[in-house]
């Protein structure tokens, strides 16, 4: 369905006369549905009102005009005028000055002319408001409140299933040039174009792509694979790093994976993560951890860590630590990591037990303090 605009554009019209005298050499006319001049190669003739116009609009027929006939009408030079159409409705005439029996040979090419860079001129304002709706569409679904009606009315004018199950992809652009951001949603627009894409930092982008499912039930590996293939179809001309959130099913589901995506988001940048693919399924608690601010739980919960940060002002004991719950709690391969004996290993652990009063062997108190790293680092 294409939005309701006015058919001929002055814009338009003013292109048809450029392309047309580039071409012919002869002054060039286009009038409106009203027969008045809105695009002329002599400009003293603009918003006139043109006879032979009207008579070619109103008899739907080519209208000659000799030089002795020219003398009895108003606004009419001697020339040739031809009614055109766009989806079998005249939007307007294209005159041709000159002998008519100079300029009747190229009448019917500037009239095919006309009427594709009508239609071009259209599919183009059709793209543009489709575009926009587009946009707008993902900015009010990645809001936390908004009007069914009104999402429903845009998804039902872009042909899109609300009910269809999405899932948020940040996009980061670590170069900030603007030109580059535009080139990336110019790039991601015609090859995404399952993917509701909004603009949502001046270096991010956010993609609201369908989940990938297999006899209904989301996969994760067709979701790695394809973020996979998106990275490679950038690499070498963009360079971007892209945070998946979680699958939920219906419109309050894709809310929550906006807020996890976002979770995961903050938790990369706290740690310094340098991958170029984060999926929130990979890091569940430290995503829901890592940013709780000031909350009084959190404090409790890292207090341990606080006690440890007075005490380790080298950082040596922290790092160790860091490294151990890398390393799942696995002692060789946290003192290989750390190049150290697995006697130092264990001599700093027992020091971080003196300090905290946890017990590393304990759970509880181990995810405390990976709580408390979490929250802290």
């Amino acid at each position: 369905m294409l939005k309701q605009t006015r058919l001929l554009e002055e814009a338009t019209a003013r292109q048809i006369v450029q392309r047309a005298m580039g071409i012919i050499h002869h002054s060039v006319n286009v009038m409106d549905s009203n027969g008045v001049i809105i695009a002329s190669g002599d400009p003293a003739r603009l918003y006139q009102r043109h006879e032979g116009a009207v008579l070619a609009l109103t008899e739907n027929r080519v209208v000659e005009i000799d030089a002795a006939t020219a003398a009895h009408l108003k606004g009419v030079k001697p020339g040739i005028n031809l009614p055109f159409s766009f989806r079998q409705q005249h939007v307007g005439v294209i005159g041709i000055s000159g002998d008519p029996l100079e300029v009747r040979a190229y009448a019917e090419l500037v009239k095919m002319a006309a009427e594709l860079m009508v239609e071009q001129a259209a599919l183009l304002d059709q793209h543009q408001w489709e575009r926009r709706y587009r946009e707008e569409l993902a900015n009010q679904l990645l809001q936390p409140q908004t009007e069914p009606g009104s999402l429903d009315a845009m998804a039902a004018y872009l042909g899109l299933d609300l009910q269809q199950p999405r899932l948020v992809w940040i996009v980061e652009l670590y170069d900030r040039q603007p030109q580059l951001l535009r080139d990336l949603l110019t790039e991601l627009e015609n090859t995404q174009r399952e993917a509701l894409i909004a603009m949502t930092h001046f270096n991010e982008l956010v993609l609201l792509r369908p989940a990938m499912l297999q006899q209904g039930e989301w996969s994760l590996k067709q979701e790695r694979r394809q973020a996979q293939q998106l990275l490679s179809q950038l690499q070498g001309r963009f360079s971007v790093r892209l945070i998946i959130g979680g699958y939920f099913t219906g419109l309050e589901g894709l809310r929550r994976s906006t807020l996890t995506a976002r979770a995961t988001q903050a938790m990369a940048r706290r740690l310094k993560l340098r991958h170029k693919t984060l999926f929130y399924q990979d890091y569940p608690l430290p995503a829901l951890l890592c940013d709780l601010g000031e909350d009084w739980r959190a404090q409790e919960l890292s207090r341990p860590w606080a006690v440890l940060s007075e005490k380790d002002e080298k950082g040596v004991l922290r790092n160790t630590l860091r490294q151990y719950f890398y390393q799942n709690c696995d002692q060789t391969q946290t003192a290989a990591q750390l190049h150290i004996h697995v006697n130092t290993l264990r001599y700093r652990l027992q020091k971080i037990e003196a300090i905290t009063g946890l017990k590393i062997n304990n759970l509880g108190d181990n995810l405390q303090l990976y709580i408390g790293m979490l929250i802290n680092d």
